[in-house]
């Protein structure tokens, strides 16, 4: 009988992007919305400030998320490299480093040097990417990938709380921002969670409450000096 199962763990590099973008998109946004309209400037004033925070923000997030991924691909290759001329000129010592591996997994001595034999008969040096250093396909560094994530999730939640404001009587439209994105919020870490397979509550309440600290200090901010922050 075959047994079906369903992980998530291939979904991590770009779901880790995605939601740091969504999440720093909402956050941020809304809070510089909120920061400029505590300290009573013009609607055009914040919605302008907004655009720009959004506009600067998605290209901030690309950048940093592609330089950050780009150096983890980068030290992948060079232990791969490192690996594969440590296979072709010490063979036998990192068969019984792979075994060592297995021995200490669990297996017993004789068991693991066979196992080790036939893995790196195979392929060794995934082998020991896998087993030695921790590196595979599913798991590995994709630069572009976290980039575009990170940049076009950011968009979109920098827009939520922009729109809101936009759609809003201003005298009414820092309560609203706050509120809603508060929501947003909650639904991201609800829908992050559920991706993941992660427990949906403590997830919704975590993003929910580190925003909500930061909008507050925000406009608590904008309201004692009366500037852009």
């Amino acid at each position: 009988m075959r047994h079906s199962e369903l992980h998530r763990t291939h979904r991590i590099g770009w779901l880790r992007a995605a939601v740091l973008g969504a999440n720093d998109g909402i956050v941020s946004t809304a809070s510089l919305v909120i920061g400029v309209a505590a300290a009573e400037a013009e609607r055009g004033s914040v919605l302008t400030a907004g655009v720009a925070g959004l506009a600067a923000g998605a290209m901030s997030m690309a950048a940093g998320e592609y330089v950050s991924v780009s150096s983890q691909a980068d030290t992948e290759r060079a232990d791969l490299e490192r690996e594969r001329r440590e296979l072709a000129t010490q063979g036998a010592q990192e068969h019984a480093e792979l075994a060592g591996i297995y021995v200490r997994r669990g297996l017993e001595p004789e068991l693991a040097r066979e196992v080790s034999a036939q893995l790196m008969a195979h392929d060794a040096l995934a082998a020991h990417a896998r087993d030695e250093l921790g590196i595979s396909e599913a798991l590995g560094a994709r630069p572009v990938q976290a980039a575009l994530s990170s940049a076009g999730t950011f968009a979109i939640g920098a827009a939520l709380p922009l729109a809101t404001f936009a759609l809003v009587p201003t005298s009414i439209g820092i309560a609203v921002v706050a509120s809603t994105s508060l929501v947003f919020l909650a639904a991201l870490g609800g829908a992050s969670a559920r991706v993941g397979g992660a427990p949906i509550r403590t997830a919704a309440l975590r993003v929910t409450f580190w925003g909500a600290l930061a909008m507050a200090l925000t406009a608590g901010i904008g309201a004692l000096f009366g500037t852009v922050v």
